[in-house]
């Protein structure tokens, strides 16, 4: 993480806040589609506990903070959640379940169960605009700041803010064998906000399935109509804006509206993508609700991405995740996959 941490703020420096998977200046079409993205101003808005489930809230009647609180209260807030991680204990312990640590936009998960003891997350990695399968990425993306509010192992509370004047306040909670994302999107603006999708977590599965990105399809899988399908055994395409990686799209999504990378004519049939352990003992695997496509992307890396489909002046919606490490037991994932997300059964 140590060596990661210097690259992510050496490419800062240069171009803003840069994703690891995003496209080099030089290669942008054969190499990219993850994205930019570049530091935005704080926004104003209280914090408050968010709510199970998915709703979609009319105008707020909440105000804006003075320019002066908000100043104080962000403050507080880096200090704060600054201390929290790098005072955590750094044991992982068996009984504990899954612990959690984010730094330079890196989540970490912990746990023995994992190869090498840990999973790395992208943690947030673009916010998307409508019809961007066949434009620029650089036009597609909405500039987006994440500063952390507080956190302890098991619990970590975010703000991020996403121009014009979009706040997303989310939490990330560490259980035995999951980890749940949850968001609460509010657009304090006075016109609405073309805000169709957002790429939550750019999962890095290299470390996980002991495979490189030539390769690791074949321990990673989605559910097709032919039942639980390796992604090396889906339909394949290349042509694309940018080159590399694989878009599922599910039924009823606009496929002008998804990444600009090759789209598979398979269609998946739930929200899940994951992949198994180098051991074969164990699979990890996430999902959201409101699946806008599922994604196989260039860093050995996995995308369940949600969809948001706008946000109008004044309007809140709220998303919710899931991320399991289970015990290679498919029908256990299902079952608690359908228990998770019950909406999303039968569309």
């Amino acid at each position: 993480m140590k060596d990661s941490s210097k690259v992510t703020n050496k490419l800062r420096d240069m171009a803003g806040r840069v994703t690891p998977c995003a496209p080099s200046k030089d290669a942008a079409r054969a190499c990219g589609a993850h994205g930019v993205t570049r530091p935005t101003r704080a926004l104003a808005g209280v914090a408050k506990p968010l709510c199970r489930g998915i709703r979609s809230q009319g105008p707020s009647s909440r105000k804006v903070p003075s320019a002066k609180h908000q100043k104080l209260g962000l403050h507080w807030a880096l200090g704060f959640g600054i201390w929290s991680v790098l005072s955590a204990p750094s044991l992982v312990l068996a009984d504990k379940g899954l612990v959690l640590n984010w730094t330079n936009n890196l989540l970490t998960i912990s746990s023995p169960k994992l190869p090498g003891g840990q999973l790395g997350i992208w943690y947030l990695e673009a916010f998307c605009r409508k019809g961007s399968t066949h434009r620029d990425w650089g036009r597609t993306t909405l500039p987006h700041k994440t500063v952390l509010l507080s956190g302890d192992q098991h619990h970590l509370r975010f703000r991020t803010t996403v121009q014009p004047e979009v706040e997303v306040l989310h939490d990330v909670f560490a259980r035995i064998d999951e980890v749940e994302f949850r968001f609460e999107l509010h657009n304090w603006g006075s016109e609405p906000v073309d805000l169709e999708w957002f790429q939550p977590a750019c999962i890095r599965a290299e470390r996980f399935t002991g495979l490189g990105q030539t390769n690791y399809l074949s321990r990673s899988f989605i559910f097709t109509g032919r039942g639980l399908t390796s992604l090396d055994r889906t339909r394949r395409r290349e042509e694309a804006l940018y080159r590399g990686g694989q878009v599922y799209v599910p039924k009823g999504i606009d496929m002008e509206d998804v990444n600009p990378r090759p789209i598979s004519p398979d269609q998946p049939m739930n929200g899940l993508i994951g992949c198994f352990s180098a051991d074969g003992k164990y699979l990890l695997a996430t999902a959201f609700d409101r699946t806008q496509e599922l994604f196989q992307g260039v860093n050995v890396c996995l995308h369940s991405d949600p969809r948001v489909g706008g946000l109008l002046a004044g309007e809140t919606k709220l998303i919710h995740g899931k991320l399991y490490l289970l015990k290679n037991d498919i029908e256990e994932l299902v079952s608690r996959y359908r228990k998770d997300f019950p909406e999303d059964q039968g569309k």
